[in-house]
C-alpha cells in the first residue's frame, strides 16, 4: 500500500516545484515600464503692436438718389435710355408730347406782339396829348388819362413776356433729362401712357462713386471712443474698413465722415456714416456689410491660436509648458480676433511656451514631449501647419526654458485702460 503511494507523492512534489518556479519567474521582472510622455505641439505667442477693432453691421446707400418725375402733364412720346445703364447729368431720358406746349408758346408770343402794338399806340397818343396840352387845346385830365393808358400798355407787355417765358419753360419740361450722373433704374411707364405732372414716377437714378455706408454705434462703445479720442470722440476722417457679406475679413477702405448729433432714444444708438470709393460699381445701394473701426490706441499685444484657449466652466485657460516640460493651466482673459489669432488681454506675458495641439492629452503636472513650432505673424489658413522653430529643428522635441519678450520691453498682453469694452 505504501509502495503505491510513493510515485503519486513524487509526482505532486514535481508539479509543486514547477508552480513555485513559475511564480518566482513572474516576480523576478519587477514593476511594469512607465508610458512615454505625451506628444504635443507647442509655440511661443506672437507678440507685436496691435490695435483692437470693433465691428458693426450696416448698409450701403447712394450718395445721391433721385426719383425722376415729369413737371408737366401729357402723353409719353418716347423713352431714350437703356434700363439699368449708366447715364450722365443732362442726358435726355423721356419726351412728352410737345404739341400742346408749342401751341401755348405761339399763343404767348402773339400776346406779346399785341401788347407791344398797344404800347406803341398809347405812347404816340400820349405824345400828341402833351403837344396839345402845351397849347391849351386839351385839359390836364385828358393828358393824365393818356399817360395812364401808356403805362398800362407797357405793363401788359411785361405780363405777356412773362407768360411767354412760362410757356417756353413748360415746353422745355417736355424733355425730361437726367438730374444727376449714375445708374438708372427701369422705366415705370411705356410710350403712350398719360403722365401727370409732379405725380407720376418715371424712373430713378442713384449715384455710384463714391458710396455711403450707414451703421449704428451703441452707447457703451460711443462712450469708450469718446474717452479714447478726447476731445471730441470719434472724428470724421478716421480710417475704417468694410467687409461684404461674402468676406471673412474687411477688404474695402474708407473714411468716417459723419456722426449724428444725438442718440436715438428708442434704440440707444448713434447713427454714423462712412464714405468709400466705388470706381468699379461693385457696391450697390441696399447691400449689407460689416464695418471695422479702431477701438483702442496701439499697444503691444499677445496673440495665440484660438484652438489653444480651453474652457473650464466659467473661466478660460491655456496649457503652459514650464522649463522642466511639465504642463500647468494658466487662466487668461481673451479678447477679439486679430489677424486670425485670439488676443489675450491678461494672463500671458508673451514669453511662455503654450500647447497649441494635442491639448486633449494634457493633464496638470504631466510631463510632456513638446515639439516646438514658430507661429507666423498672421494666422495660416485652415489646414496649414506652422513651421518648426529653428532651434527646435536642431535639438529635437523638448521643452525649452521661458525666454524674454521679443523686444525686451515691458511685459506684453495687458491692453491699455482706454480700450473699448469687450464684445460678447
Amino acid at each position: 500500500m505504501n509502495s503505491k503511494r510513493l510515485p503519486l507523492l513524487s509526482l505532486l512534489t514535481v508539479f509543486g516545484a514547477a508552480f513555485a518556479l513559475a511564480g518566482c519567474g513572474d516576480n523576478s521582472g519587477g514593476k511594469a515600464a512607465a508610458p512615454p510622455p505625451p506628444q504635443v505641439t507647442a509655440a511661443h505667442p506672437v507678440v507685436r503692436p496691435v490695435v483692437e477693432h470693433d465691428d458693426f453691421t450696416g448698409r450701403f446707400e447712394a450718395v445721391e438718389a433721385v426719383e425722376v418725375r415729369a413737371r408737366v402733364s401729357g402723353v409719353l412720346e418716347s423713352v431714350l435710355f437703356r434700363e439699368g445703364g449708366m447715364v450722365k447729368q443732362g442726358d435726355l431720358l423721356f419726351v412728352i408730347d410737345r404739341r400742346p406746349y408749342q401751341a401755348a408758346v405761339d399763343q404767348a408770343l402773339a400776346a406779346v406782339k399785341s401788347a407791344k402794338a398797344r404800347v406803341d399806340f398809347a405812347v404816340g397818343d400820349l405824345d400828341r396829348a402833351r403837344s396839345l396840352s402845351r397849347s391849351g387845346n386839351i385839359s390836364e385830365q385828358v393828358l393824365e388819362t393818356r399817360r395812364q393808358t401808356a403805362q398800362v400798355a407797357q405793363a401788359d407787355v411785361a405780363g405777356a413776356e412773362a407768360n411767354l417765358e412760362a410757356a417756353r419753360l413748360n415746353l422745355s419740361f417736355t424733355e425730361i433729362r437726367a438730374p444727376i450722373s449714375g445708374r438708372i433704374g427701369r422705366r415705370e411707364l411705356t410710350e403712350g401712357n398719360l403722365v401727370v405732372a409732379n405725380s407720376t414716377l418715371l424712373t430713378n437714378i442713384v449715384s455710384v462713386d463714391p458710396i455711403y455706408f450707414y451703421f449704428d454705434i451703441d452707447e457703451r462703445s460711443l462712450l469708450a471712443y469718446t474717452r479714447l479720442l478726447q476731445p471730441g470722440g470719434e472724428k470724421p476722417g478716421t480710417d475704417v474698413m468694410v467687409a461684404l457679406s461674402d468676406e471673412e475679413e474687411p477688404s474695402l477702405h474708407g473714411k468716417l465722415d459723419f456722426l449724428s448729433n444725438r442718440l436715438d432714444p428708442g434704440t440707444g444708438t448713434l447713427r454714423a456714416r462712412a464714405v468709400l470709393p466705388n470706381p468699379g460699381g461693385l457696391l450697390k445701394a441696399g447691400m449689407f456689410g460689416r464695418i471695422r473701426i479702431p477701438g483702442s490706441a496701439p499697444y503691444k499685444g499677445v496673440l495665440i491660436p484660438d484652438v489653444a484657449v480651453m474652457t473650464d466652466q466659467n473661466r478660460r485657460f491655456v496649457w503652459v509648458v514650464d522649463e522642466g516640460g511639465v504642463a500647468r493651466a494658466q487662466v487668461v482673459r481673451p479678447g477679439p480676433h486679430i489677424d486670425g489669432y485670439r488676443l489675450i488681454r491678461s494672463g500671458l506675458k508673451g514669453d511662455e511656451l503654450i500647447v497649441i495641439n494635442g491639448m486633449i492629452r494634457v493633464r496638470p503636472g504631466l510631463k510632456l514631449a513638446a515639439k516646438v513650432v514658430e507661429l507666423p505673424p498672421k494666422a495660416t489658413p485652415a489646414g496649414a501647419v506652422a513651421a518648426p522653430a529653428p532651434d527646435a529643428a536642431k535639438s529635437g522635441p523638448k521643452a525649452p526654458g521661458a525666454g524674454k519678450a521679443p523686444d525686451g520691453g515691458a511685459p506684453a498682453g495687458k491692453a491699455p485702460d482706454n480700450k473699448t469694452p469687450e464684445k460678447k
